[in-house]
């Protein structure tokens, strides 16, 4: 008995035990923070429960509070967007009007892709390093102003057309923020964000900060477009070490998503693996129309497969 007593300690302090409980201990608090979460079974599967061990870690280190709103004060380099948005206001309302702010064509936008359905579009501008060639010559004066900005990240004009209604979800990573800044909006309370239950209705030349890894989802129950700049900007850190991290994370691992407005800009490599993917991912969709007990018997017997192969 005291051997097989040891033989079980030894097993449960292993270091793939100790991955274990440190994933399954972030995994709870991305669950567990905030007011609003998803059900445990929609938790298990999301992107969010994943990158966990990593996001945990930016909380922890994080320069600005952990909550869903965030004090403009803190990122005052924004103040440029602030002051010209009006100018950023008529480059996005001209490419709008020229049916340029659209869904992409092709399944090459798996950040984004769930959107399109149900009407959202965007124009991407900046996106983790990259300049996008069209957003350089249709709207010269925002690439200059965001050049501006420090710790820009990504940045694209978004719409959101009468009736349309964005899912419950979180972003998958910390290491940034999100920010939009109200360009054409309905000025209305019923064209609106919430964040971890909290509401914020876009105006013009008006803007917010927000952590887009608390649940959140959008709603326009007006009969006007709303037309925003989107931009993700660096997180604050506490630490030098911990910034580069977040950079790091930022420069080689979320570039992977780049995407295009026109043929003949940049894919990344995820949206590439995405394009090929998604076939299977829509068969899959049809199973769960057909069978759902069958879907997620294939599911939660494939997540089990991959679990039992780390302990192999």
């Amino acid at each position: 008995m005291q051997g097989l007593a040891e033989s079980w300690l030894q097993a449960a302090f292993s270091w793939k035990f100790l991955i274990v409980y440190l994933f399954i201990g972030s995994a709870l608090w991305v669950h567990l923070r905030g007011r609003v979460r998803h059900k445990f079974f929609r938790q298990l599967t999301d992107h969010s429960t994943f990158l966990a061990p990593i996001n945990a870690l930016i909380y922890l280190t994080s320069g600005v509070p952990n909550r869903p709103y965030l004090d403009s004060k803190d990122f005052p380099s924004l103040q440029v967007l602030r002051d010209n948005w009006q100018t950023i206001r008529d480059e996005a309302a001209g490419l709008h009007d020229e049916g340029r702010v659209k869904a992409s064509e092709r399944y090459d936008d798996a950040g984004f892709n769930s959107f399109f359905r149900t009407g959202w579009t965007r124009f991407y501008l900046k996106w983790y390093g990259e300049t996008l060639p069209s957003a350089q010559a249709a709207c010269p004066k925002t690439m200059a102003l965001l050049d501006q900005v420090k710790g820009l990240k990504a940045a694209m004009f978004t719409m959101l057309p009468p009736g349309a209604r964005l899912v419950r979800h979180r972003d998958p990573y910390a290491g940034s923020v999100r920010y939009h800044l109200g360009l054409v909006t309905p000025n209305d309370d019923r064209c609106f964000i919430d964040v971890d239950g909290e509401r914020y209705s876009w105006r013009d030349g008006e803007d917010v900060i927000f952590d887009e890894t608390y649940i959140h989802f959008a709603e326009n129950e007006t009969d006007q477009d709303r037309l925003i700049l989107f931009c993700d900007i660096q997180r604050p850190m506490m630490f030098a070490w911990s910034t580069a991290v977040t950079s790091y994370i930022g420069t080689k691992i979320m570039a992977l998503s780049a995407t295009r407005n026109e043929p003949g800009e940049k894919v990344g490599f995820i949206n590439r693996l995405f394009g090929l993917i998604y076939p299977v991912r829509s068969f899959f969709k049809k199973v769960k129309a057909y069978n759902r007990t069958l879907y997620y018997t294939i599911k939660y017997a494939a997540i089990g497969l991959v679990i039992l192969l780390i302990f192999l």
